[in-house]
This record gives structure tokens, C-alpha cells and sequence, in this order.
């Protein structure tokens, strides 16, 4: 018994294997051809082009289905025809039970109209006409019809053309109200240029509907910058690409037992006779800030001697002490957090203090430690220098500082000139706009 168990499981792996050699593209190509093959098989049949074995097979399908036999080679082209066209979809399986569905109900419907469905047909019509008679077997055979249909060219029951119409008028109209805001801006940008002549280009942000949008909307909502700005005496409007191309913040920080947290701080320092009150906590997307103020008369460089012995206590390494926090007479103790918040572009640039600020060189640098967004204005910088140690997050930085400037900025403004010997980082820049000779690779 074992062996045959064995032996079964065998051939049954064998057979999967070998089914599974082929592709599933293959099977459906192979498939799509089966029926084709058969359906131009059942056409030639009736006329004696099939030889003996096709007038055996139409004698004893006419005897079956009498005229709805000519359904057969018609459904099994359309079934052919659908394998083809869902080569990559793996969509064609489900219509095989709508053929079914189609086959049957026709040869009912046509033994219920005309009384040539042959026994299949007669099976089909003759309970439903004595259980619901004969209007209402007609509804029902053509009920199963139309679910046929649905089911073969996977498509859904509406009017289509109503819904095409309504969606012109609303395309229209969207369209209609982003020009009169555009033009309405390019107004206010010449009234602004006669004032000031001496400005050659002119960045000018607007928002398609309400300047007063909240800053968190979701980002499928909101629309990209518009930029105009002037070459050869005209303006050319370049809208920004949309905020929903860039992620947004994406999980919680984790920062364990807060509570229990600012207990063992409190109690750590007053060990080696440190009186401190603990006053607020921010909770930012790397790590938390304890802040506490010392008793008077304690010197804070007692505190930060005290960092090792604090991150003994808290299990927590690194642990960083800041004393004083910048602007607050407070001392700063911060725990990394075991779970990190990614911060996203999305979030930085959909801010107010981003989106409606007049500097156009403005970029996002991320968040601090009380989750408020941070950002610089290049312009004020005559020389920056990114460094830090290999995973530290210098390409990161280099990709946020771009996507600012290119965010808001058209390619008739602001023109990079990008040198990347080493090939890593900017040569996926090479197809904007905004680039004044393609990325320099050659040291």
C-alpha cells in the first residue's frame, strides 16, 4: 500500500511538472486554437467538407440541439477569439461557463420559439413552460442570455453613452475654470511687471481652485503648483508635478513606556543627587525628547556626564544629551525610538509654509524632534556642503534638495549643471528639462 501511495504521488508530481513546463501564455495560445480548429470544423460539417467523421458528429449534434447546433461553431470562435485576447490576463477560464450559459439557453429559446431545439432543447423549454409558462420562460431563457453575454466580453450593464456625456460636460467645465484662474494670474503678473521692469523672470504659484486649501488633503486632491514664467516677451505657463507623486509620512514612531521612561530619568539623576522636574515630551519621527528642568545650582555639565549611566538605565544607545535645549532654559535627553516614521516628501511639500512661500530656491530638510517640518533657503547658502559618514543619509538629502528646487521651479528659471564621476546618484536626471548639458560622468 505504501509503495502505491508512493507511486501515485509520483505520477501526480510528473503530470505537474509537465503541465507546469509550459507558460501560461502557451496554454492559451494552444487553447485559442483548439477552438477555432473546432469551431471551423463544425461550419464545414454540415456542407460534407468533414468527412465521414463530420457527418457522424452533425448527425448526432442535430439530434441534440436540431438548429441550435449552428450556436456551437459561433460560440466557439468567440471563445477562441477571447483566449486571444487575454493572453496576459488569465481572464479567458470564467468564460467558459458563459459559453455554456449561452449555448444552452439559445437552444432553449430556440425550441421554446420554434420547437427545433432537438432534446437538449426540449429538456431545457419544456419544464420551464410548465412550471412558469410561456412569457415568462422567455424572460427567463433571455435573462440567461444577457448574464452570458456579461460574462463572455467581462463587461458591466450601464449606458455607457448617458455616462459619456455627463463626464464631457464635467471635463469642460474643469476646464473652462482652470483657464479663467490662469489667465486671471497672467494679468496680475504683467500689472505686477509694469511696477517692477527690472525683473526678468517671474515665478508665480497658483492653485487651480482656493488659495485657503488645508494643508492636509489628501494628495490625489491636490494639484501641482502653475508657474508662469517670461521668455521672449511672453509667459509660458509650467505646472509643477503633482504632490501625489511623492509619499507621505508612512508608519508610528514606537517609543515604548513614556511614562515609565521619564520615572527612570528622574530617578536615575536623583541617585547621584540631581533634583529634576520633568516638564514635556516630543515625540518625533527618529527619536523622543525628555525635557526637564534642573533644580537651581546644578550644573548641567554634572547632567551630561551622566549620558552613559542614563542610557545603563533606559537601555537606549545611543542616548543624547542636550543641554540646554536651544531657547528654553531646559535640559534635552533623547531616546531613539524603536520604530521609525519614514517622513515623505508628500508631507513636506504639501505644508503651507512651503507651498505659499515666495522664496523660490526654498528645499524640505525633514523634521525635528517635535515632528514640526524644517526647511532652508538655498539662496541665502554661497556654498554647501553635505557630508557624513556611509549611511548617514547624504544621497538622501541630495535627492530632497533636487526635487525641492525642481518642484518649484520651471526649467526656464533654474538650470543644473550636475557632475557625477562615480555614476551612482544623478545620472537619473539625465531627461529633465532643467539640466544645462547632460550629467557630467567623465573625471
Amino acid at each position: 500500500m505504501g509503495r502505491r501511495k508512493k507511486e501515485d504521488i509520483k505520477k501526480e508530481t510528473e503530470t505537474e511538472s509537465f503541465v507546469k513546463a509550459f507558460k501560461k501564455e502557451t496554454l492559451e495560445g494552444i487553447s485559442a486554437i483548439v477552438f477555432i480548429v473546432v469551431s471551423i470544423f463544425l461550419l464545414l460539417a454540415p456542407f460534407n467538407k468533414a468527412g465521414v467523421v463530420g457527418d457522424k458528429i452533425f448527425e448526432f449534434l442535430t439530434l441534440l440541439f436540431g438548429i441550435g447546433y449552428y450556436v456551437l461553431p459561433l460560440i466557439l470562435l468567440v471563445l477562441g477569439i477571447s483566449f486571444i485576447k487575454s493572453l496576459s490576463h488569465n481572464l479567458a477560464w470564467p468564460k467558459i461557463l458563459g459559453a455554456i450559459i449561452f449555448t444552452l439557453s439559445s437552444i432553449g429559446l430556440i425550441n421554446l420559439l420554434l420547437e427545433k431545439g432537438g432534446v437538449v432543447g426540449r429538456l431545457i423549454s419544456k419544464p420551464l413552460v410548465s412550471l412558469f409558462d410561456f412569457w415568462v420562460s422567455l424572460i427567463v431563457l433571455v435573462g440567461f442570455i444577457l448574464i452570458s453575454f456579461l460574462v463572455l466580453f467581462d463587461t458591466s450593464l450601464k449606458f455607457s453613452f448617458i455616462s459619456k456625456l455627463f463626464k464631457k460636460k464635467e471635463k469642460g467645465e474643469d476646464d473652462g475654470f482652470v483657464e479663467a484662474e490662469i489667465k486671471i494670474d497672467k494679468n496680475s503678473i504683467q500689472a505686477s511687471q509694469t511696477e517692477d521692469k527690472n525683473e526678468e523672470d517671474l515665478g508665480i504659484k497658483a492653485n487651480n481652485k482656493n488659495d485657503s486649501k488645508p494643508a492636509d488633503e489628501s494628495p490625489a486632491k491636490q494639484t501641482g503648483l502653475i508657474f508662469l514664467s517670461q521668455k521672449s516677451n511672453h509667459f509660458d505657463p509650467y505646472k509643477a508635478p503633482p504632490i501625489s507623486l511623492f509619499e507621505k509620512d508612512a508608519g508610528k514612531p514606537g517609543v515604548g513606556d513614556i511614562k515609565a521612561n521619564a520615572n527612570i530619568i528622574k530617578r536615575t539623576l536623583s541617585n547621584f543627587g540631581i533634583q529634576v522636574e520633568m516638564d514635556e515630551i516630543s515625540i518625533g519621527p527618529s527619536v523622543t525628547r525628555y525635557a526637564l528642568k534642573p533644580a537651581e545650582g546644578v550644573k548641567l555639565s554634572r547632567i551630561v556626564a551622566l549620558q552613559n549611566e542614563l542610557a545603563l538605565a533606559l537601555a537606549a544607545h545611543p542616548l543624547r544629551v542636550e543641554a540646554p535645549i536651544p531657547g528654553k532654559s531646559l535640559v534635552g535627553i533623547e531616546i531613539p525610538n524603536s520604530t521609525k516614521t519614514k517622513v515623505g516628501l508628500g508631507t513636506l511639500f504639501g505644508q503651507p509654509e512651503f507651498a505659499n512661500s515666495p522664496k523660490q530656491l526654498l528645499m524640505g530638510l525633514g523634521k525635528g524632534v517635535s515632528g514640526q517640518s524644517f526647511y532652508a533657503d538655498l539662496a541665502k547658502m554661497p556654498h554647501l556642503l553635505i557630508a557624513g559618514t556611509t549611511g548617514s543619509g547624504k544621497s538622501v538629502t541630495i535627492h530632497t534638495l533636487i526635487n525641492s528646487l525642481l518642484f518649484r521651479n520651471s526649467p526656464e528659471m533654474l538650470k543644473f549643471i550636475m557632475i557625477d564621476p562615480k555614476r551612482v546618484e544623478l545620472t537619473m536626471y539625465n531627461k529633465i528639462p532643467h539640466l544645462l548639458t547632460p550629467v557630467i560622468t567623465d573625471p
